[in-house]
């Protein structure tokens, strides 16, 4: 099959948060509560969904309501007005685009973490592929990456193949993803023969198998980066749960979930 599968958007209704647009919302118990709402690129699903229980543990007024999808759908997302209070981008650009447009505020932008980018096969059964040179195999049929247009993971994908000289031998077999756990999914499910994910990602699922390494000097460094939005609601929340996320409690979680953090 050459192309692309058909695939769904993310889901882009912010309504179904709980109605994030409002700061205060009413709590299981009845009383008011702020609301912090957090877009995260979706390889953070995890360290995310956990910083975001431990936070409301340790401030029981506060909810944290979090919106996965590719870092780039999630800065357009900002860029129209979605009521995001934290963003947490898997790469510098989607950032880099919302400061220069007055998004974000510049002073809470600090890096986050950063990753390494594998290759992944499904886990059941054989696969002829090994290596990033196996790609070119004919056995080979399909190969998941992430739209590199939105998807980093997809962008980083994109320079390691050219900088293998896979570019040509693996473009006819490209089926793209709307973000890099779609990749991951089709990989699990053997849509695919293969894919290329962050190593987070291949940790989280028991379903897939590692093959290979994307040497560090074929793709940018992948460097997660989080920031206040210049339109939250409520900045002195949203740059709170920013600065959990950057002490102690977040890299600690960052570093479980397989994530490379520096201090």
């Amino acid at each position: 099959m050459r192309g692309r599968l058909a695939i769904l958007l993310p889901l882009l209704a912010f309504a179904s948060l709980g109605g994030c647009g409002d700061k205060r919302k009413t709590g299981d118990s009845g009383d008011a509560a702020t609301v912090v709402t957090v877009s995260a690129a979706s390889s953070l699903r995890e360290v995310v969904d956990e910083l975001a229980r431990g936070y409301e543990a340790a401030h029981p007024g506060v909810r944290v309501r979090a919106n996965f999808a590719a870092s780039g759908a999630l800065a357009r997302q900002i860029e129209q007005g979605a009521p995001v209070d934290v963003f947490l981008s898997a790469a510098e650009k989607p950032m880099d685009d919302l400061q220069a447009k007055g998004l974000i505020d510049p002073r809470s932008r600090r890096v986050l973490a950063g990753n390494e980018l594998v290759l992944v096969v499904p886990a059941a059964g054989a696969s002829p592929v090994r290596g990033f040179a196996d790609l070119a195999l004919p056995a080979v049929k399909r190969v998941a990456l992430g739209e590199p247009a939105s998807v980093p993971a997809g962008e980083y994908a994109g320079q390691t193949l050219a900088a293998l000289g896979l570019t040509a031998a693996v473009k006819p077999k490209v089926v793209y993803a709307q973000s890099v756990r779609q990749v991951l999914a089709y990989v699990e499910r053997g849509d695919v023969d293969a894919g290329i994910v962050y190593r987070t990602d291949a940790a989280a699922s028991a379903k897939v198998r590692v093959v290979a390494e994307a040497p560090s000097v074929t793709h940018r460094p992948i460097v997660y980066v989080i920031a206040v939005v210049k339109a939250s609601g409520d900045a002195a929340a949203a740059t709170a749960f920013a600065a959990y996320v950057l002490g102690p409690e977040g890299r600690a979680a960052l570093r479980r979930h397989g994530f490379t953090v520096e201090g």
